[in-house]
């Protein structure tokens, strides 16, 4: 089969959040398996060309019914893994130091004409057109609307980012004609790109079955459970996988020590290292929780600083966060850190490095977020043998099962209620399971053991082209 996925980023080229890493692996995976899938994303004026040389591929194509500040073109470079990326030159991207910025709406609805202006015009056609989050949310629309020849897909990676906007970017982009042409009984889409993915995609796919479900809730569906309520007949979910390449301790150039789940006795040393990275006292006794997290609500920033004086108080914990996001959390993480010095280290960054010896080094990974699509972390962690200590939330449901008193069943630690109150009793039972040294050593083990790489859920999607396509030969006859 051949499928063309559109999206905002992809890693290695751009990476700003886990919407990169699916981008960036899964077509890698679905190719093994013998498909050409290949990928469509503006071209960032970040992309290092020196390491991933472009070259062109369509010229320049006028822009009609555009704000852009000149026509676009079309490139091409190839990922590790032979997979073809598809760059949509123009100004508006190549310009910007940044993914993402202040003008994202009229950047992105530039980018949705531009994909179907380049598409027939391509001498590769796809049979499939896999569009990824609220930037590539009115490709499905325009195709379904010119009775285009492909099939569609829509993939929500968090349902809390919809590209809203108001009267008047309706007004200057053109986009009123499109919210008008509503069908009988269809309902109205709410002024966001987001709601028209749902409406007009064949199929529509989010990152876990959990999520899936919980979407379908006022309490989860953040305005547009209404439509998702609509399409629920044609949605499903399909948890992520994880690049087993890119994130392997046996191999892993940014850790100190390579082990794999039959040599985790070497694991400490990473331990040591990280300690050493961020100033703590070394010692390998002294339980160390990691956090690798954008910083936000979302996360459970808002009760893991509520935590902290009875967690650093109370227990004698060591803890270390990695990320960036709301200032707000920044300046409360820095002054938290100044507060627990010897207990508490925060980086304010994206650190590939450090992020990779978190996962290394530290005896559990902490997620304890408000809602969570699927989340890549504590696959991750289990990856690197260090043990999740997460809300029964989304993606985290599917993955995370709860750990027996005596720890020889389940995989992490697990807590219903959002409050630090539920977090810390959490965290205090990780901390009393981290005592007894042989069962955690076989918990460390078993969940290194655990597959999540995308090869199952590659398949799933596999199976879920087939039946897009079918869907497409049947409406046909």
């Amino acid at each position: 089969m051949k499928v063309l996925f559109v999206a905002a980023e992809a890693a290695p080229l751009v990476k700003i959040g886990g919407l990169a890493d699916v981008i960036g692996s899964l077509p890698k995976a679905l190719n093994d398996l013998g498909h050409d899938v290949r990928v469509v994303m503006p071209r960032y004026g970040i992309i290092d060309t020196a390491r991933f040389p472009i070259s062109s591929v369509i010229g320049l194509v006028k822009m009609q019914a555009t704000k852009s500040k000149g026509p676009v073109s079309l490139k091409v470079t190839e990922l590790i893994g032979k997979v073809k990326v598809y760059l949509v030159d123009s100004y508006d991207f190549s310009s910007s130091a940044e993914v993402y910025g202040k003008d994202d709406l009229k950047r992105f609805l530039l980018f949705c004409r531009a994909v179907l202006e380049v598409l027939p015009r391509l001498d590769w056609q796809p049979e499939i057109v896999h569009c990824h989050d609220w930037h590539t949310a009115l490709v499905p629309m325009w195709l379904k609307r010119k009775s285009s020849q492909y099939s569609t897909v829509f993939t929500i990676h968090n349902l809390a980012y919809q590209g809203a906007f108001d009267n008047k970017f309706l007004s200057d982009s053109g986009l009123g004609r499109d919210w008008q042409l509503c069908l009988a009984g269809v309902p109205k889409p709410p002024f966001n790109f987001m709601g028209q993915g749902i409406l007009w995609a064949d199929i529509v796919t989010t990152v876990s079955k959990t999520y899936a479900r919980e979407i379908l809730t006022v309490e989860y569906g953040v305005g547009l459970d209404h439509l998702l309520r609509y399409r629920q007949d044609k949605l499903l979910g399909i948890v992520n996988g994880l690049d087993y390449d890119e994130f392997n301790p046996a191999s892993d150039a940014f850790i100190a020590a390579k082990y794999d789940a039959l040599a985790v006795d070497r694991r400490i040393a990473n331990k040591l290292a990280l300690q050493k990275w961020v100033g703590f006292a070394e010692d390998t006794e002294t339980p160390l929780i990691g956090m690798v997290s954008r910083l936000d609500e979302q996360k459970g920033l808002d009760i893991v600083i509520d935590s902290f004086s009875s967690l650093f108080k109370k227990t004698g914990a060591q803890m270390v966060i990695l990320g960036r996001g709301r200032e707000q959390y920044h300046n409360l993480l820095k002054q938290a850190a100044s507060k627990y010095p010897k207990q508490l280290a925060v980086f304010i960054d994206f650190n590939d490095p450090l992020a990779h010896l978190i996962y290394a080094g530290c005896d559990m990974f902490l997620m304890p977020s408000r809602f969570e699509p699927c989340g890549l972390g504590q696959l991750i962690a289990m990856r690197y043998g260090a043990v999740p200590v997460v809300r029964h939330v989304g993606g985290l449901v599917d993955t995370v099962q709860d750990l027996t008193q005596d720890l020889s069943e389940g995989n992490g630690f697990v807590f219903q209620d959002y409050d630090a109150k539920a977090m810390l009793a959490t965290i205090e039972r990780a901390l009393n399971g981290y005592k007894n040294k042989k069962a955690w050593r076989r918990v460390m083990q078993r969940i290194m053991a655990l597959d999540f790489s995308w090869q199952a859920s590659a398949k799933k999607y596999e199976s879920l082209y087939r039946e897009v396509l079918e869907m497409k030969e049947h409406d046909k006859k």
